[in-house]
């Protein structure tokens, strides 16, 4: 890896899947959440939503920059949006919540639940000692 490689790079040289899943992940962590904005029940939910995902952007950029692409870069999500699945959860179960922002709520919670259980594996794995930077052979051949 050399210096010159971002983060959207390195995403850029991953499987069309898990291309696909970003794109998935990006509207659900970032797009659904503004709609939550619309309704005055939502409102918080949706602005915790939103700043749960920025930050967890930013630490991930940030970790990327110092570390490259390992399998610790997951432990963001797991940091921020555990907490925040936690929230939106007891959101839909509010009785003044009306249908369409717990509907939107309930996608958002399976986004970023299957991001998580992805992340955790992630992070174990690099706790246990896996260390190597993913598909670390291809992006050392491309650059």
């Amino acid at each position: 890896m050399t210096d010159t490689m971002t983060l959207n790079d390195a995403m850029a040289l991953q499987p069309t899947w898990l291309m696909v899943w970003i794109n998935i992940l990006l509207l659900g962590a970032f797009i659904l959440p503004l709609a939550l904005l619309i309704w005055k029940q939502s409102r918080v939910a949706g602005l915790l939503t939103l700043l749960a995902s920025a930050i967890a952007g930013m630490s991930i950029n940030m970790l990327f920059n110092s570390m490259g692409y390992v399998k610790l870069l997951g432990l963001p999500h797991l940091v921020f949006w555990t907490p925040l699945l936690v929230f939106l959860y007891f959101q839909t179960k509010r009785p003044d919540m009306p249908a369409w922002p717990r509907r939107i709520m309930f996608v958002v919670m399976g986004v970023i639940a299957i991001s998580l259980a992805f992340d955790f594996v992630d992070v174990a794995r690099y706790i246990l000692g896996e260390r190597t930077p993913e598909f670390a052979d291809f992006i050392i051949e491309r650059y």
